[in-house]
């Protein structure tokens, strides 16, 4: 059964829950409400999981974080990771090892579970053992409205890698392309400054 109609009166009535962004959060996203999906994509070595990590952190400030690291899992080069950007130590953020889709929809069903989900990469996800599709995509954000869903992707040159990357990245509200250690949006809530992820690194790749 699909949804009630609803008036402009109540649309415009509707208190959604809008994060407070700051400083070069709010340059380059906006204020953007918990819920649906963002797209963070690009190829490697241009400090995609580094820049993905940093935005975990920031987001710890408005709800509880988990980092689904189904391509990496937990080793070294992702404990690094975490220690480089500091948020070993929040009480906040979890790290998923390899938690494929169906084991993540059991947890967020549970009480006091994570707000927001980082999803990396999409290439990795799995249901039942086969790979995700863009419909069981769907369903699993529409099941979980409350909640905000980050999905990091390869990318074949400058475009998302395979059409299920690609119906996601088209669906997002917050789209983040991740180049020469700067992160470049295309937001719903306004943001369009890009992101500088590495400022030794970005320098080297964009100069001044």
């Amino acid at each position: 059964m699909g949804r009630k109609a609803m008036s402009v009166q109540e649309l415009l009535s509707t208190r959604y829950r809008e994060l407070e962004f700051e400083g070069d959060w709010l340059d380059t996203i906006g204020k953007p409400e918990l819920t649906g999906s963002w797209f963070i994509w690009g190829n490697s070595g241009n400090g995609k999981t580094r820049f993905a990590l940093q935005l975990a952190k920031y987001m710890t400030n408005f709800g509880k974080v988990a980092y689904d690291s189904l391509e990496e899992g937990g080793c070294k080069s992702m404990a690094d990771a975490i220690r480089e950007v500091g948020i070993e130590s929040s009480n906040r953020f979890q790290l998923l090892d390899m938690e494929q889709i169906e084991d993540l929809d059991a947890r967020l069903e549970k009480r006091k579970s994570p707000d927001i989900i980082f999803i990396d990469s999409i290439q990795y996800a799995r249901i039942n053992g086969k790979k995700i599709t863009t419909f069981e995509f769907k369903q699993l954000v529409e099941k979980h409205r409350h909640k905000l869903f980050i999905v990091i992707s390869h990318a074949s040159g400058k475009k998302p890698k395979g059409n299920v990357a690609d119906d996601i990245h088209y669906h997002s509200s917050v789209k983040l392309w991740v180049e020469g250690f700067k992160a470049f949006p295309k937001s719903r809530y306004k943001g369009t400054e890009p992101y500088v992820i590495w400022p030794e690194g970005a320098l080297e790749v964009w100069g001044n």
